[in-house]
Parts: C-alpha cells; sequence; structure tokens
C-alpha cells in the first residue's frame, strides 16, 4: 500500500496521505513521496488542481518523532541528519508553492507543527468544523521554529507568536478568521468543499492561473513599487498570449471562450 496515493479526475490531482497508524506523520518516506509527486506535478500540464489530504482520522501529526529520536545517534551525526532532515521538508514545502497548479488542503482532525506548516505551505485550505490547528513543539521543549515560517505568513504576527508560545490548539473556526484556512465546513461537507473550489480553479484557464500563482508570490515579497513594475510586465506578457485574447473577445461577444488545452 502506498505512502501517498494520487488519484486523478477531470484534470484534478488528488494526493492522500497514507500513514494513518502515524497519524500521516512526515517521515522520510512520506518526504520522499511528496517530493516525487511534486516534482512529477510540474510536469503535468493536464493537471490544473491539486487537493491534498490525509488518511485515518488526522490530516498530519507533523514529524515522525519516533523517527527523529531514531536519527540522533551522535552529537555530529545527528546534526547531519536534522540538518538533511529540515532541507528536504524545506524543499517540499516550497514545491508545493512552487507548483504550477494550485493546491489545497483538504484538512480534518488534527494538523500539528509540521502538519500545521504543510496546511500554511498550501494555496488554499479548506477544514473540518471539528478540526484542530497547532504548532505544540514547545510543549515537548521543541520550538517549532520551521513551521513557524510559513505560519507567520498566513496569519497575524501576535497570533502566530502566541500560537508558537503556547502550544494550545485551536479550532477550525479560529483558523478561518485569522486566514490559516480558507473556510470551515462540516465533516460530512469537506471533501465536497474541497472538490468544489478545485474544480472551479480547474475550470479557468490554467496558463493564466499558472502565471498569477508565481506572480503572487513573487510580488508578495517586493516593496510596493517593485511589486507593481513587476506586475505590470506579468499583466502585458498574460495580455499578449492567444488564449488570454480570445477570452476578452469571448467577454465582448458574450460567449464561452473557445480556448485550447492551457
Amino acid at each position: 500500500m502506498a505512502i501517498l496515493e494520487r488519484d486523478d479526475k477531470d484534470s484534478i490531482a488528488h494526493l492522500r496521505m497514507n500513514a494513518p497508524e502515524r497519524l500521516n506523520a512526515l517521515s522520510d518516506e512520506m518526504l520522499a513521496a511528496l517530493q516525487a509527486q511534486i516534482d512529477q506535478l510540474k510536469q503535468d500540464p493536464s493537471i490544473k488542481a491539486v487537493i491534498l489530504s490525509g488518511a485515518g482520522k488526522a490530516f498530519c501529526a507533523g514529524h515522525d518523532i519516533r523517527q527523529m529520536s531514531a536519527g540522533r545517534s551522535g552529537e555530529d551525526k545527528g546534526r547531519a541528519y536534522f540538518q538533511d532532515l529540515f532541507a528536504r521538508c524545506t524543499s517540499v514545502m516550497l514545491g508545493l508553492q512552487s507548483l504550477p497548479q494550485p493546491v489545497i488542503a483538504q484538512v480534518h482532525g488534527i494538523a500539528t507543527a509540521a502538519g500545521c506548516q504543510l496546511v500554511a505551505s498550501c494555496d488554499l485550505a479548506v477544514a473540518s468544523e471539528d478540526c484542530r490547528f497547532g504548532v505544540n513543539g514547545v510543549n515537548i521543549g521543541l520550538f517549532c521554529s520551521t513551521p513557524m515560517v510559513a505560519l507567520s505568513r498566513n496569519i497575524p504576527r501576535k497570533h502566530a507568536f502566541e500560537m508558537l508560545t503556547t502550544g494550545e490548539f485551536i479550532p477550525a473556526s479560529r483558523a478561518a478568521d485569522l486566514g490559516l484556512i480558507n473556510r470551515a465546513v462540516p465533516a460530512d461537507q469537506l471533501e465536497q468543499e474541497s472538490l468544489a473550489m478545485a474544480t472551479l480553479i480547474a475550470s479557468k484557464l490554467g496558463a493564466a492561473v499558472k502565471v498569477g500563482k508565481e506572480a503572487y508570490y513573487q510580488q508578495i515579497q517586493m516593496p510596493i513599487a517593485e511589486a507593481y513594475a513587476y506586475t505590470s510586465e506579468v499583466i502585458v506578457e498574460n495580455l499578449m498570449q492567444p488564449d488570454t485574447i480570445e477570452g476578452m473577445a469571448a467577454f465582448i461577444e458574450k460567449r464561452s471562450p473557445d480556448w485550447e488545452k492551457s
């Protein structure tokens, strides 16, 4: 049984973390499987949206603590293992944002520590109303420094710092208010809501969404004047594309655009 399952349907790829007995922890094996799928999706123009979920009773409980403890075999070897581990984890988190397709986290149960980081690293997130989120490494003496990067870029700084220093969980309703997730829905509607969002995104011109996603993450790190200069160039290039020209003509003529598959 694969540790990460993939099911493609109607230009939507559904990735399901499949290690329920370990609460879908980001083990070495899970990180490798996620990275492999990210590498494949980058080269797959037929996929226009991605849903990421977890099997069992939780979305993701963060890093595999037992595996991390086993990696500590002497100070030097332990340090090298941990440095490599977090480099691989960072590659996955950044890889999700570098995908041309928007990625939707479909979250249930709990998303803790690096699992919460995983949610924050996805472009969008839908969670069940009974879901809880936390960066609770501090409870075992390990500050969630790397999850902090994604978390602090999703929610206001004082709320992020409170979560990091108290180790307390927040409910899905609070996560939605803070901006960590897009919406909280009844558990029996979670899959339906995630699929509806993915389907709507997949109905758009893929080339435009790809350009827009890349530009979004580039401009958000820039000073405002630099951001406007950069995005002005992006939108001019977008306007020159044949499918965009067709889309504008279709709008004026009140008809559906006749787009190529892109």
